[in-house]
């Protein structure tokens, strides 16, 4: 895997960025628009994902990192949930229901298997390190 420098350039954080983008623009139409409470609670579950992805990238170690990454991952599921009831309650549209679930059922997948990705990457880089200090 190359060296990612910002976290601007990892998939998983522009994927929740679209989520967040799409979730502030279906919260300025009704009938969430005029639910204050809601469109607050839509919106700060949305962005935990990709905010979440960008603190922990930025503690600049895989140990926080992929902490946050679980974090992140935990939001999504929370704002599955959230799209659910909302589509169930007649509060957001099927067509917005499906786009905005597909894309957090891909970032988990994908936050997924970054994470056991960075578990790996840390349990090599330990052998490797024990492994040396016993030579």
């Amino acid at each position: 895997m190359a060296k990612v420098e910002r976290f601007e350039d990892l998939e998983i954080w522009q994927l929740a960025k679209q989520v967040g983008v799409e979730a502030y623009r279906i919260s300025d139409t009704e009938p969430m628009r005029s639910d204050f409470g809601l469109k607050d609670q839509f919106r700060r579950a949305a962005m935990s994902m990709s905010d979440n992805v960008a603190e922990g990238f930025e503690y600049n170690n895989n140990a926080d990192f992929i902490r946050f990454l679980v974090y992140a991952k935990g939001s999504s599921g929370e704002f599955r949930n959230k799209l659910i009831i909302l589509e169930e309650a007649g509060k957001l549209s099927t067509t917005d229901y499906k786009l905005l679930h597909e894309k957090c059922i891909e970032f988990s997948a994908k936050t997924k298997r970054f994470i056991d990705y960075l578990k790996d990457f840390e349990q090599k880089k330990k052998a490797l390190k024990k492994r040396n200090n016993s030579i």
